[in-house]
């Protein structure tokens, strides 16, 4: 029987964990995928043809629009005219046609004018055919004028044999009728409504109830012929069409527009959009090829195909590719792990060493003590001497005084150095207190001063006379500092070598009442791809055994349970500026 050997079942593990990741990642998502491509597709077909359905019911309503207000403002040059010149003005010689030319100036659409009594004879007539003295009191035009007061025609031949239509305007005066008529200019009222244009094959054209074309068409047809395709008639007053139903038919400006598919005679479909004109006697016809008008939509669904086929094929990549790094990561993690338990023992070790040297200033105060009583009786004792006479003044007893002084100096020094070792100590429980860091900070550099002079280090110090109090953990707040001026101090030898390093630290007063510390270097800097990471645990840019990674992800956190905040400036090569940013508190506080 075979013992496998933890690499083997670590190894199989891997491979299980890598089978079923990667049968998820492939068919978990392929059921979201159909069922977005299903929805999306019926979506998008929807919304491409309410969009084109729409927009060509918004286009006939803005033609509809603009052929019955040409209409209308001809109908009102002509009602204008009758209303301010009487029948004896305006037959007089020569006053039609200065009539006709004021009108030109205004409205350039009339292509001749002319003046009819009651009984339909052309008593007056400005233009290029000679009408005058025709009688047109059968003329069909002419009756029904007379009946209404204004008439519109189709289009008609005519005396003169070519395809026109006039507007006419009768005029009741005291005992007395007459009317006067404008022929509209054909070539003018075509271009006005062949001008739209959508896609390749969308046109405009005007029909009569009867089928024949009043205007000409783009793709076929001229003046008063009739097409052969024959579409239905649209429903007077119809609000909202069968072909479509939304919230776009409710639009008062889309009344009475249809919209609908129609087959031509061995042709392809054509989307049409009609609606009436002129008092229900004219239809306004839109229309496009129904591959014309859903172009987009033809033209997206291979593309939306070609997609789908990609997205598929990245799904099965990226679960491959991802069930790889997954694996590899747990490799990885596993890894880190282990080498993340011997650093927990270096920091444990780091620790102890901490407590050691607490213990170890401790017991240094206790010989500095008697040190400092040995040096008391000295002084008492040489004073004792000096007045019995026992020793002179002179250049020895001046050594012995000075020797004496550097004693206390010397005791002095060692004292603020244990004190501020006892003090970085004490750290086992969070403790906040007032601080004046104008008075704190000197402090903590001063622990530093001989380390940074050893290593040709210049220490500089801006901190303001005035008191900047904060609230913090005293202890904690030093072990930040500290971190950062002893990283600093290993990035500029580390860049400049024992000559040329410096440190500057900071203490500012901020206008949104914060207090900032500065600390800056001009050591090796830090990596821009290291920037992200430099506050991660266990993330450290030392060599392996001088560094780890603990440090300033724990500073950071220190700051952030004072209610600070801690930012990094780095150039590579040119130096680093950490800054720690504190509430000040105010007065009262």
């Amino acid at each position: 029987m075979t013992t496998s050997t933890p690499h083997q079942r670590s190894q199989d593990l891997y491979a299980r964990v890598k089978r079923f990741v990667l049968i998820n990642m492939i068919v978990v998502p392929f059921i979201p995928l159909l069922l977005a491509l299903i929805i999306g597709n019926h979506s998008f077909s929807r919304s491409i043809k309410d969009g084109t359905i729409n927009s060509m019911k918004r286009i006939a309503a803005d033609h509809r629009q603009m052929i019955e207000s040409f209409l209308l403002e001809r109908k009102n040059d002509l009602v204008m005219i009758v209303n301010t010149i009487s029948f004896e003005e305006i037959t007089q010689p020569g006053r039609l046609m200065s009539v006709f030319s004021n009108l030109q100036r205004t409205a350039s659409a009339f292509a001749d004018l002319g003046i009819f009594d009651e009984n339909g004879v052309h008593v007056a007539y400005h233009g290029p055919f000679d009408l005058t003295g025709k009688n047109y009191h059968d003329a069909e035009w002419f009756q029904h004028t007379l009946e209404n007061g204004v008439y519109i025609s189709d289009v008609f031949l005519g005396v003169r044999n070519i395809p026109h239509f006039v507007i006419a305007v009768m005029k009741k005066e005291v005992g007395r009728k007459w009317v006067i008529r404008a022929t509209v200019d054909s070539q003018r009222f075509n271009n006005l409504v062949r001008q739209i244009r959508i896609g390749k094959t969308g046109e405009a054209y005007l029909i009569n109830r009867q089928g024949v074309l009043q205007t000409d068409r783009r793709s076929g047809g001229n003046l008063m012929e009739t097409p052969a395709e024959k579409i239905p008639l649209p429903a007077p007053g119809r609000e909202i069409d069968t072909f479509i139903h939304n919230s776009a038919g409710t639009d008062p400006l889309l009344k009475g527009i249809d919209t609908f598919m129609h087959n031509d005679a061995g042709a392809d479909p054509f989307l049409y959009a009609t609606c009436w004109l002129k008092d229900n006697s004219w239809i306004l016809v839109i229309r496009q090829e129904k591959s014309d008008a859903f172009m987009a939509l033809e033209s997206t669904r291979l593309p939306i195909l070609f997609i789908c086929v990609i997205g598929g094929l990245c799904i099965v990549a990226a679960a491959f590719t991802l069930t790889g790094a997954i694996v590899r990561k747990m490799e990885q993690s596993d890894t880190e792990k282990a080498l993340l338990n011997q650093q927990l023992i270096g920091a444990s070790r780091l620790a102890e060493l901490g407590e050691m040297a607490a213990g170890f200033a401790h017991e240094i105060n206790n010989p500095l003590q008697i040190i400092s009583s040995e040096r008391s009786m000295i002084q008492v004792l040489l004073d004792e001497m000096v007045e019995a006479g026992q020793l002179t003044p002179g250049e020895s007893l001046d050594q012995v005084n000075e020797s004496v002084n550097q004693i206390i100096t010397q005791l002095e020094r060692c004292s603020r150095i244990t004190a501020s070792i006892l003090k970085f100590g004490r750290q086992s429980e969070s403790r906040e207190e007032e601080l004046d860091l104008a008075v704190l900070i000197p402090e903590i550099t001063q622990m530093v001063q001989k380390k940074a002079e050893v290593n040709g280090i210049s220490l500089l110090r801006d901190i303001p006379q005035v008191p900047l109090r904060v609230r913090a953990d005293a202890s904690r707040l030093q072990q930040v500092i500290l971190n950062l001026l002893n990283n600093a101090t290993d990035a500029i030898i580390e860049q400049q070598g024992s000559t040329g390093g410096f440190i500057r630290v900071s203490l500012l007063h901020n206008d949104n009442g914060s207090a900032t510390i500065r600390v800056r270097d001009n050591g090796s800097g830090i990596k821009q791809e290291d920037m992200e990471k430099i506050f991660s645990p266990f993330f450290t840019t030392k060599p392996v055994g001088k560094g780890t990674g603990l440090g300033l992800s724990v500073c950071y956190g220190i700051v952030q349970q004072m209610g600070g905040q801690m930012e990094v400036e780095s150039r590579v090569g040119k130096g680093t500026t950490f800054s720690i940013t504190l509430p000040i508190l105010k007065a009262g506080e």
